[in-house]
């Protein structure tokens, strides 16, 4: 259900940027324009093959900010609360369905957890939208009206972690002004999250003991990775005289922290990335794949897998048997997921990569590998090469695109629909390991 409403939001999308009032001057925007960008935007990348504020006219930026939020939201659950608002009632199958989505204990809850989706929704982009309208319309002259809209489309990119704006150069014309990039930072980083742990904090945020192993996870495991992309960036792009070099320690200190919180789900980007150093490029390409929270606008692995996989490893070190995970023990189910989700996606990113580096040898290794993690991890952030590349290739990032913001899991598990039940093992063995 969830791969089919997808692909069923993502044929609409591509429908609407295709019609001649969704670009400029005569003709329409070509198939794989319009494909490339309704999946770029549906699955909340903010990879872009045309130039988001000439290309398209205010009508395919509405199309955009539109696909966007029902990416964010769900398309389960954006369907779910038009069911409830217009009828009143739903099935157990969508019920079940928006559980899976919203990672919700069980379908009872699924009202519940609509509603307080819609409320984390409206809430933050409200006031981030607002925060950006009054620095747009104060600080360079916007008028109103083009102040609100700037604020509010930037706004709903953020928090749902696309990517998207609606300048030219994305943000970079705002790197010394944190009154712009630090309310988007703020929306990114909420967004990624996750709905689970945003409400869970909202509930008990005094109460750290009752809160659940995936908001601990989340509360420790987003300041590192924040601080740490920012210490990192800040190393390696020091001096670069195309990134941080010309700027005072305090833009150097925003504009990497910015970019810290932007590579790991998001699409903006404040310098020029085509300027950066391959080792910056190569560490961003860790923080693409690790990502953000489950069940919110984040892409990538996520957090919770990957610290999973980081306790079990250091549980097999220590020679222990029970992996304990921030004083709670961790399911052996979940050490299986973890694992599938890992193997599967590197089984995906690994075969992709190699398709595009057949189909653009001239590209070079460090910066299609830069472009595959942005698609499958769902960032959007780019060297400058997606238009470059050919038809083929770009029907590989679509691939990586759509497959990155349903999880491998849900696709394997939409193609291999037959739960079956064993009701016998076979005699167990131990290889031989390392």
């Amino acid at each position: 259900m969830l791969v089919t409403g997808f692909a069923v939001v993502l044929a609409l999308g591509t429908a609407a940027l295709m019609l001649p009032f969704a670009t400029p001057g005569p003709g329409h925007a070509s198939f794989m324009e319009a494909l490339f960008t309704a999946t770029s935007s549906l699955c909340l990348t903010g990879l872009i093959v045309v130039d988001t504020p000439t290309y398209w006219t205010t009508f395919g930026q509405v199309v955009i900010l539109a696909l966007i939020q029902i990416g964010g939201f769900g398309v389960m659950t954006f369907a779910t609360m038009i069911g409830i608002f217009m009828s009143r009632r739903f099935g157990l199958g969508l019920r079940v369905a928006v559980a899976s989505e919203t990672r919700s204990t069980g379908p009872g809850e699924m009202r519940h957890a609509v509603k307080r989706i819609v409320f984390t929704i409206v809430a933050v982009e409200t006031a981030v939208a607002l925060l950006l309208a009054a620095r747009f319309a104060t600080g360079y002259g916007y008028s109103p009206g083009k102040a609100l809209w700037h604020g509010v489309f930037h706004s709903i990119s953020g928090f749902n972690n696309a990517g998207f704006a609606l300048y030219t150069a994305n943000l970079m014309d705002f790197d010394g002004d944190p009154l712009v990039l630090l309310p988007i930072a703020a929306a990114v980083i909420v967004g990624g999250l996750g709905f689970p742990v945003i409400v869970e904090l909202l509930r008990h945020i005094r109460v750290p003991r009752l809160w659940s192993m995936t908001t601990r996870m989340m509360v420790v495991g987003t300041p590192v990775l924040l601080l740490g992309g920012t210490a990192f960036l800040l190393l390696v792009e020091w001096g670069n005289p195309t990134t941080l070099g010309p700027m005072g320690f305090g833009d150097k200190l925003l504009n990497a922290f910015f970019q810290s919180t932007i590579t790991r789900t998001a699409g903006f980007n404040s310098v020029d990335l085509a300027g950066m150093h391959p080792v910056a490029w190569f560490g961003m390409d860790f923080l693409m794949l690790v990502g953000g929270g489950s069940a919110g606008t984040a892409g990538g692995l996520r957090i919770t897998t990957v610290l999973v996989l980081l306790f079990v490893a250091w549980t097999e070190v220590r020679g222990q048997q029970a992996v304990n995970v921030l004083g709670r023990r961790l399911s052996r189910s979940v050490q299986r997921e973890a694992l599938t989700i890992v193997v599967l996606s590197m089984a995906i990113l690994v075969t992709a990569q190699m398709g595009l580096m057949l189909l653009e040898p001239d590209l070079g290794l460090d910066r299609l590998l830069f472009e595959s993690v942005s698609a499958f991890a769902t960032v959007g952030l780019s060297t400058g090469i997606t238009a470059q590349i050919g038809t083929g290739g770009q029907l590989i990032l679509i691939a990586l695109m759509f497959i990155g913001r349903l999880g491998p899991t849900t696709i394997a598990a939409a193609i291999a629909a037959q739960d079956t039940t064993r009701t016998w093992e076979l005699p167990k063995e131990r290889p031989l390991i390392g």
